[in-house]
């Protein structure tokens, strides 16, 4: 196989699918063992599989070591991320199995370790573009041929996790103006920006938020998941063969200018 920039796809286990072969490689990095990748092949391009709660679905969103995994793809030297993740949606016009590519986030989270650069030099990164937009522009346009209902741009919203938020919070965060809420986006972005790693992210909507509905289960999400799942996973083939091998974006110099000195 010709040997070109890497890509990785991190969601859930049932993704793998797409790869027509896969091969498991623990990656040991500074912030711990790396265990749950799969690195296969889309087309002619190599991918690595991201299990972002483990190969069995065991690790809650809060105990996700974020650190460890991007700089272990990092280590295999990804270029570009693109992040699949189930959803809760607060904007009432957001109906359930919908796809949405956020084009900014909000950060609730409250315990989780979201930078690589705790000593000098004193690192503040940007996040005025908080997603990669060369890769959002590709994956915008192959989700929209799935006959799916896309929305281009979404706020979404990340909370600590594990439990459900209660109808009071996303009340609040719907005066806040998010479209979205979930429990992993956030420091995935902030982690890739700082190691100047493309990132973007497809979210589908799994169920209505707190108060939109009499209750939330996992059953549900997985359930909901179901129906657009093929689809999903052929507009990701299709996005992943259309990137461009070289880019041309902002994101391969984030940390120009970004450091005291």
């Amino acid at each position: 196989m010709e040997q070109k920039p890497k890509l990785a796809v991190i969601g859930g286990s049932g993704f793998e699918q797409l790869f027509s072969t896969t091969n498991h490689h623990p990656i040991e990095t500074p912030y711990g063992l790396v265990s749950n990748l799969s690195v296969g092949v889309i087309g002619n391009r190599e991918i690595i599989f991201l299990s972002r709660h483990g190969m069995q679905h065991t690790i809650p969103p809060h105990k996700i070591n974020y650190r460890a995994n991007i700089w272990a793809l990092h280590k295999l030297n990804v270029e570009r991320i693109i992040s699949v993740s189930a959803v809760g949606a607060i904007n009432q016009n957001f109906k359930i199995c919908d796809i949405a590519v956020p084009h900014d986030f909000i950060d609730f989270t409250k315990v989780r370790f979201n930078t690589f650069y705790d000593e000098a030099p004193v690192t503040h990164i940007d996040m005025t573009v908080p997603y990669c937009p060369e890769t959002r522009t590709v994956l915008r346009e192959k989700l929209q041929k799935t006959g799916l209902n896309v929305w281009d741009k979404a706020v979404l919203l990340c909370t600590e996790g594990p439990r459900f938020e209660t109808p009071a919070e996303i009340e609040m965060f719907r005066r806040l103006g998010c479209d979205l809420v979930g429990m992993t986006g956030v420091p995935e972005a902030v982690l890739a920006r700082e190691l100047e790693i493309c990132y973007a992210s497809v979210c589908y909507v799994s169920n209505m938020a707190a108060g939109s509905q009499q209750a939330i289960s996992p059953l549900e999400t997985v359930e909901n998941s179901k129906h657009v799942s093929k689809r999903l996973g052929q507009a990701l083939i299709d996005a992943i063969s259309a990137l461009p091998m070289e880019r041309n974006c902002p994101c391969s110099n984030s940390l120009k200018d970004a450091r005291f000195r």
